[in-house]
């Protein structure tokens, strides 16, 4: 990368032409989640509550394939930074062969143990029954949503997030168009209800997945613009260390996902009603996080490459701009949050008791929006740096010390409001956004000894 001084305006500018593909691609995966919530949400609460804990058993084993392109997204971002091509396509390559082994491996563990995955939840023998439905339909997915999200990584790690952006939209127009028409029947087909949101899920992952590939390999395509072939060797080295760094982003993100489990449990002890508001809050709350949650990504490549090129003067100007842009985003959209949430879920179902709980949930979620995008962006600096381990502690000792314990006292000791369990997630929120402020604040990141690409 150039050593050159770049001018405010050439570094938002760089900055904005990232942002703003990964912005409009969160964006629209959020639109995609709300329609197919809102799709499945005619059908039934039940229907809400089974893709819910579905789609939390689905990313626990996601997190795997999440950590492996979290670190070849960082690798390549520095080797870019260094224009190490060789190092850039060698980590690629060993980023697929690991990300396909273990995609085979777990779709098999997954499908044939779904009964017994979905009933740590302790649902009813209908939730039970449609969970098993959708998560055994789905996790035929699994392949293709490791070579999804390793494909962006690759790119995005290149500065490249446009690609990625429209690889997501056509998923998502896909899986919407699928779900409109075999959740209902429309147009002669057959209404499968449950059965054909999972079907229109798979659809579109296999048809984003062929586009993903398509871009990579073709002529005059990405790995043919920087030289040399593309060789499936397996490397024991680099797969070890590809492995090293991306296992503590996949233990975060697993992190998240266990204790999805427990509170979900939690929740269903209020009833179904409650699950369901919970889970079209997750689905309203994106309005706010998705779009800053880019600003995390954008991090790890323009303080990798920073890094990688040596320039730490560059790296500390990315990072007060990225910091600025979060923040200003961040009380728009979590604004919305706070003073339109039931209308905000109204949009997603007609159910008044569903609505007044989901708002409320809105509301404390909107409150504490700021600390929890600005946390995401510092985590995000630290990976690009190399500190993979940093956002995995703060993680665990958010969820494992705060939010968990507080949840249990609440919900089965206290006996308390649902209410109440949104607000203990504030408090968690809160307190790892000043770990994470404390943490990055003592590390000199931008003059880290050890690259990633040596």
């Amino acid at each position: 990368m150039e050593k050159k001084q770049l001018d405010d305006n050439t570094i938002r500018n760089r900055i904005f032409s990232m942002i703003l593909p990964i912005t409009a691609e969160n964006i629209l995966q959020m639109t995609a989640g709300v329609v197919s919530m809102a799709l499945v949400g005619r059908i039934s609460s039940i229907a809400v509550g089974a893709i819910g804990m579905s789609n939390i058993l689905f990313r626990i084993i996601w997190s795997v394939f999440k950590g492996i392109s979290t670190g070849a997204s960082v690798f390549v971002a520095q080797s870019f930074g260094a224009q190490n091509y060789n190092k850039l396509r060698s980590i690629s390559e060993q980023a697929f062969i690991l990300s396909m082994g273990f995609s085979i491996l777990l779709q098999q563990i997954l499908y044939w143990n779904a009964e017994k995955l979905i009933s740590i939840f302790n649902p009813t023998t209908k939730l039970l029954a449609d969970g098993v439905l959708y998560v055994k339909i789905i996790s035929w997915s699994l392949p293709f949503a490791a070579i999804i999200l390793l494909v962006a990584g690759i790119l995005q790690g290149m500065g490249n997030a446009k690609i990625p952006m429209i690889i997501v939209a056509i998923l998502n127009v896909v899986n919407i168009i699928f779900s409109y028409l075999l959740i209902f029947g429309n147009f002669g087909l057959p209404g499968l209800g449950l059965r054909g949101a999972a079907i229109a899920y798979n659809i579109s992952y296999i048809v984003a997945a062929a586009i993903g590939l398509f871009v990579l390999f073709r002529r005059d395509g990405t790995f043919d613009r920087i030289g040399g072939g593309f060789k499936l060797s397996f490397n024991k080295v680099e797969s070890y260390h590809l492995m090293k760094f991306g296992l503590p982003t996949a233990f975060e993100t697993s992190f998240w996902q266990l204790a999805s489990i427990i509170i979900t449990r939690a929740i269903l002890t209020y009833g179904e009603t409650a699950y369901a508001a919970y889970q079209l809050g997750l689905q309203a709350e994106a309005i706010s996080y998705m779009p800053a949650a880019g600003f995390g990504i954008a991090a790890s490549t323009f303080i990798g490459q920073a890094i990688g090129s040596k320039d730490s003067q560059l790296g500390k100007r990315y990072l007060k701009q990225l910091t600025n842009l979060t923040i200003l985003i961040t009380l728009f959209a979590g604004g919305l949050l706070v003073f339109f949430p039931k209308i905000i879920m109204r949009l997603l179902t007609d159910d008044v008791e569903v609505i007044s709980i989901g708002a409320l949930y809105l509301f404390v979620m909107g409150i504490v929006q700021v600390p929890q995008n600005v946390s995401s962006l510092l985590n995000g600096a630290l990976r690009g740096a190399g500190y993979s381990k940093v956002p995995m502690i703060i993680a665990g000792v958010g969820l494992w010390l705060v939010r968990i314990p507080l949840v249990l006292i609440l919900t089965y000791a206290l006996s308390s409001g649902i209410h109440w369990i949104w607000i203990a997630m504030g408090i968690d929120l809160i307190l790892r956004f000043c770990i994470s402020y404390l943490i990055f604040k003592k590390k000199d990141i931008f003059n880290n000894e050890v690259l990633l690409i040596d």
